[in-house]
This record gives C-alpha cells, sequence and structure tokens, in this order.
C-alpha cells in the first residue's frame, strides 16, 4: 500500500465530494437558519417545528430513493458511453419524484391528527400543521432538484450544485426575518413563515437547476428534457426498483430519528427543544459523510462501468478513510465545546434558555458517541448504492434501526428510566449494527469483485 496509489483516488474523491459536501452544508444551512429563527421567536414554535420538519424529512425520505439511486444507474450508463440510458434513467426519476410529492401532499394538510394520536401536545401539533400545509409544496421542488443534483454529480458537474445552493441560504434568511418576525410591514408569521421561505429558495433552486442542467453544454447530447412527457416504462421499472428500497431504509433510518422526537415529546416541550438542536448539531457533520456518500456511489459506479474491481477498491477506501478522519475532528468538539454550540440556537435573554442550555450540552456527549458509526453507515451505504445494491441494505437498516435502535432507545428511557440519554443510546447502537453490517456486505463481495447483486437479483 502506497500513498501514490491512492493518490488519484483523493484528488478524484475530493474534487467530486468537496462541492457535494458544500451543498449539503447549504441546504442544512437553510434548516439550521429556520430553527435558529424560529427558536428566538419561542419555545413552542421551536418544538413544533422540530416535529414537523420530521414529519416532512420521512415522507421525504420515502420519496428521495429515486432521485439518490439513479445516481449509480447513471454514472455507471456515462462510463459505459449509453446516452439513452442517461436520458431515460434520469428523466423517470423526475416523474417519479412528481408523483411522490403528489401523493404525500394531502398527509401534510391533515397532519395534526396525526402528530396528536402519537402523543405530541395540542398547541405543537396545531403549529406543526401550520407550517406543514405551506412546507407541503415544497415536496416537489424539494425531489426534483435532488434528482438534478444527482444527474450533475454523475457528470461531476457539482460546483454549480454547491454554488446553487449556496445562493439559497441569504434568501432564506432573508425571508425569515421578515416573515417569522413581520418586519417590513410583513404580517408575523411565526413557524409560517419559515415555511413560506423555505418552499420560496426550493423554487428558485429548482428553477436554477432546470436552466443550467438544459444549457449545460456537456449534458446536451442526453436531451433531458426533450419530449419530457414520453414515458419510458422499463426504465421506470428500473429506476423504481432501485429508488424503492433506497426510500425505505431512509425511512428507516430516519424513522429512528424521529421516534426519539416523538417519544422526547413525551418526556417534555423542553427537552424535545434541546433534543432537536442537539440532533441538527449531529446533522451537520452528518452532511460531512453525506457528500463523500455520493462521491462515493458515482466513483464505485464509475469503476463498475468501466469493470474496474480495483479501482473500485481504491476509490472505497480513499472515500471511507476521509470520513473517518472528519468523524474524529467533530468527536473533539462535541466533547469540547458543547455549551458553546448549543448556544448558537438560543436567545440568552429568553428565561427559558439556561434549562435548554443545560439539557441539550448533556446530550452533545451521545452526539458525539455516533459520530464514526453514523459515517460508516452512511458511507457503506454509498458504496453499495454505486453497485446498485439497495435491497439487502433495506434489511440491513430496518434491523439495526427498528429491531435494535428503537427498543433499545426506549427500553433505556422509559422502561429503565434513564431520560434523554437513553434516547441517544439508542441511537448509537442503531447506527452502530447498520455500519458494521452494510461495511461487511460491501468490502466481503462487491470490492472483491462480485458484480452479481443487481437489484433484480438480491
Amino acid at each position: 500500500m502506497t500513498l501514490d496509489r491512492y493518490a488519484p483516488h483523493l484528488r478524484a474523491t475530493l474534487a467530486l465530494g468537496l462541492p457535494l459536501v458544500g451543498s449539503h452544508l447549504a441546504r442544512m444551512a437553510i434548516g439550521v437558519a429556520d430553527t435558529v429563527m424560529v427558536g428566538w421567536y419561542g419555545v413552542e414554535e421551536l418544538a413544533a417545528l422540530v416535529i414537523a420538519t420530521s414529519f416532512f424529512h420521512i415522507l421525504f425520505f420515502l420519496g428521495m430513493g429515486f432521485g439518490i439511486g439513479v445516481m449509480g444507474l447513471i454514472a455507471t450508463a456515462i462510463a459505459r458511453q449509453d446516452e439513452t440510458e442517461v436520458r431515460r434513467a434520469a428523466r423517470m426519476a423526475l416523474w417519479l419524484s412528481i408523483m411522490h410529492a403528489v401523493v404525500v401532499m394531502p398527509i401534510m394538510w391533515n397532519s395534526e391528527p396525526i402528530l396528536l394520536a402519537i402523543g405530541q401536545e395540542p398547541i405543537v401539533a396545531s403549529l406543526a400543521q401550520d407550517y406543514l400545509r405551506i412546507a407541503g409544496f415544497g415536496m416537489l421542488p424539494v425531489l426534483c432538484g435532488l434528482t438534478l443534483n444527482s444527474y450533475l454529480a454523475a457528470m461531476e458537474r457539482t460546483q454549480v450544485v454547491l454554488w446553487i445552493t449556496v445562493a439559497g441560504l441569504p434568501v432564506n434568511i432573508l425571508l425569515n426575518w421578515v416573515l417569522i418576525f413581520g418586519h417590513f410591514g410583513a404580517p408575523e408569521l411565526g413557524v409560517r413563515g419559515a415555511a413560506i421561505a423555505s418552499v420560496s429558495v426550493q423554487t428558485l433552486q429548482l428553477f436554477l437547476l432546470v436552466g443550467y442542467a438544459a444549457w449545460l453544454p456537456a449534458a446536451r447530447k442526453f436531451q433531458l428534457f426533450r419530449r419530457f412527457w414520453r414515458p419510458d416504462w422499463a426504465d421506470m421499472r428500473k429506476v423504481f426498483a432501485l429508488g424503492w428500497p433506497i426510500g425505505l431504509t431512509m425511512v428507516a433510518e430516519g424513522g429512528l430519528f424521529v421516534g426519539s422526537n416523538v417519544m422526547m415529546g413525551w418526556i417534555g416541550t423542553r427537552e424535545l427543544a434541546a433534543h432537536g438542536i442537539a440532533l441538527q448539531l449531529g446533522a451537520i457533520t452528518f452532511m460531512l459523510h453525506l457528500g463523500m456518500s455520493n462521491a462515493a456511489t458515482v466513483r464505485v459506479g464509475q469503476a463498475k462501468g468501466r469493470n474496474d474491481t480495483q479501482g473500485m477498491h481504491d476509490a472505497a477506501v480513499t472515500v471511507t478513510a476521509i470520513s473517518v478522519i472528519v468523524a474524529m475532528l467533530a468527536v473533539a468538539l462535541f466533547v469540547t465545546l458543547p455549551r458553546t454550540l448549543v448556544g448558537l440556537y438560543l436567545d440568552a435573554s429568553n428565561p427559558e434558555t439556561p434549562a435548554l442550555l443545560e439539557i441539550g450540552a448533556n446530550l452533545m456527549f451521545y452526539a458525539a458517541l455516533f459520530q464514526l458509526t453514523d459515517a460508516l453507515q452512511v458511507i457503506g451505504l454509498g458504496l453499495l448504492r454505486g453497485v446498485q445494491d439497495t435491497r439487502v441494505p433495506m434489511i440491513i437498516a430496518a434491523i439495526s434501526y427498528w429491531l435494535v435502535g428503537m427498543p433499545v432507545a426506549y427500553g433505556l428511557a422509559f422502561i429503565l428510566g434513564v431520560g434523554p440519554a437513553g434516547l441517544w443510546l439508542g441511537l448509537v447502537a442503531g447506527l452502530t449494527v447498520a455500519a458494521v453490517l452494510l461495511m461487511r456486505r460491501f468490502w466481503r463481495g462487491h470490492a472483491r469483485g462480485d458484480w452479481t447483486a443487481e437489484p433484480a437479483a438480491v
């Protein structure tokens, strides 16, 4: 093993992955801006935002598999110079994303009874529904934007994705300031203002992505939007077969975190608000790994298209090493500066702040615990998606998060009386099992040249 062997992979992975990391962080920053500014507005509103965004993300996760799954498919098709497959796969992923957005909108419109049924406080459930009735209109631009991100990433055109995402951040902050608090003569809308700001930015970003994808000279040969209304049923089935297991995998993982939000709501509103802050800080570091996971999907997909087993192995080693280093840095940050990080989300003049700061700072220790395993599980998923292996990872996720993570969280928090820390230890347990099983599947099969794990055969 020599550094020279891995140096080209390191350069290629960073060139591809860093803009993806940046775009994920910028997208996350929009959510952070919403959380911080709504946190300044009120504790009940912050708790409602935590629950509402969790509800939204579960439905988003269910539909995002089409946009994520198509990334490896397109990367492989490009490596094989199959222009027709690139166009058909990307187009059908967009179709499926649009269909999903339409189907889930009524669920968000009528979310209050669901939230009440799972034990949320009436005021929190009502405010959350107010948010979701507006935010639901952002599902279509978010899912279609994700698919176009994958399309461009597979062509290694990630820089523009980064800049389009970054451009949305100041717009979101300005709209939040105006609409949440009622500045410049606008009505004071609270959580509804945050939802309007988010949907506005998501729509703007989709228009910019569509314009760039249509203009890009290197992409014109694929003719993505030419006769967009024409279906290709074979490719739709292929994208659906890849995407639905990814969606359910994301739901299984996201459901673990949403379940922790719901159970934390049973403990108390303060605990839920502090939990939301700690989770979002953990999610910021997760975006770094998610960008590397996307890079892993493209790099491994390209190697698959070339039938290059050694290249696949070396690319996988490189991206895994990068993520492990980032995880270790995050652990150090969370352990040494917990109060400083949590305090960024809170208004010092609010009488609730000292209690929230104490709870949140304690939870940051547990957020540090799962940094490494969270990194490894998402990298494992990215590597497996690059070889279009999605069904067994779905089963692994279901077992890890719902047969291990959720029971451990509930048992520790409520049966043994550990409280909020018990919920977080359940998260650690589920992510650790997932990381071990997913990495084992890739390294004991695909990395050794086993190309047989196609979606239909898994």
